[in-house]
């Protein structure tokens, strides 16, 4: 007889709401195959498992006044520790053999969960084993009233490993490697540290174009700047806690902690000159014309400049603690 699936959608979230709404709407939207036939696997099922992080924006109340619209979700919650800590509670709370990951202001098409499915089929006809996860397409937009509406763009690749954007994986390699390591509790690579690990266990990435999700995010501002340089520096600080952990030069590549991208960023900012204040004026020009992407991508010279800044000055302050 057919082998069965049931998928559990592990979200971690914290205060966002807005987003949050549309993301489980078009959860609860999937239209699956649910046909057993002989030799196949099928979808059996799913449920989603939102983690809330500590929300202060009234999700866990709106969830609980609405719980009848959303029929498969459980909810778990902790105190504001990070997606590390939310997702590992997700991952163990989990009654699926397969998880997929994704973050909370993502939206899904209605095909999104077969879609991963029918990957996890090929992908072990083709390995003879189940030693691999599938990597879905993130496509990021701004358009909150309809996400799904975005095409693909050229700065939507990723050549990421494993990223928790859009991932589906087997729940007992995760368990193998250790879940995600909480000491990362700032922003960024907690995902891709548990994909080094991953890949030391010898799984292997098959990608899944068709499993799309839209990646909402608020068109660029200045307002936003700020918030953007502090996620800059955290990223450096916790990319020294990834390269302490994984001291390879693939590493310092990752959390570009090389030379050469201190020297090309160095230039590319004029050291510094080129930040948030000298380029205020273009970056709002480029807003006010409705060029809201190309602005925030302009704003990289800067951000990856305090990126650069941030990890070296977290590896001297790590180096001689």
């Amino acid at each position: 007889m057919g082998e069965s699936v049931f998928f559990s959608v592990v979200i971690p979230t914290y205060n966002r709401k807005p987003i949050l709404e549309k993301c489980l709407r078009a959860l609860e939207r999937q239209k699956l195959t649910n046909v057993e036939t002989l030799d196949a696997t099928y979808v059996e099922g799913y449920e989603i498992v939102l983690v809330d992080d500590g929300s202060t924006d009234g999700t866990l109340e709106w969830l609980e006044a609405n719980k009848d619209e959303f029929p498969h979700v459980r909810t778990f919650h902790q105190n504001h520790t990070g997606p590390a800590a939310a997702r590992n509670l997700g991952v163990e709370q989990a009654l699926g053999d397969t998880i997929i990951f994704i973050d909370s202001d993502l939206v899904v098409t209605e095909n999104f969960l077969q879609a991963h499915e029918s990957a996890l089929v090929q992908g072990k006809k083709k390995w003879g084993s189940d030693r691999f996860f599938t990597y879905g397409a993130v496509i990021n937009t701004c358009n909150f009233h309809h996400p799904t509406a975005e095409p693909y763009k050229l700065t939507d690749f990723s050549a990421a490993f494993f990223a928790t954007g859009n991932v589906a994986i087997p729940k007992h390699w995760l368990e193998k490697a250790g879940l995600f390591d909480t000491r990362f509790q700032l922003y960024g690579w907690e995902d891709l540290e548990l994909g080094v690990r991953l890949k030391q266990l010898g799984l292997k990435l098959i990608k899944c174009p068709s499993a799309v999700g839209y990646h909402w995010h608020p068109p660029f501002s200045l307002e936003q700047i700020p918030r953007l340089i502090d996620k800059e520096i955290q990223r450096g600080r916790m990319g020294v806690l990834f390269y302490q952990k994984h001291p390879t030069w693939e590493v310092r590549m990752m959390i570009q902690m090389t030379w050469l991208h201190r020297l090309l960023w160095g230039i590319l900012s004029l050291n510094g000159v080129l930040n948030e204040r000298t380029m205020a004026p273009f970056l709002r020009w480029l807003i006010n014309s409705g060029k809201t992407q190309l602005a925030l991508e302009v704003s990289r010279i800067f951000l990856n400049w305090y990126n650069v800044q941030g990890v070296y000055a977290a590896y001297v302050e790590a180096k001689y603690k």
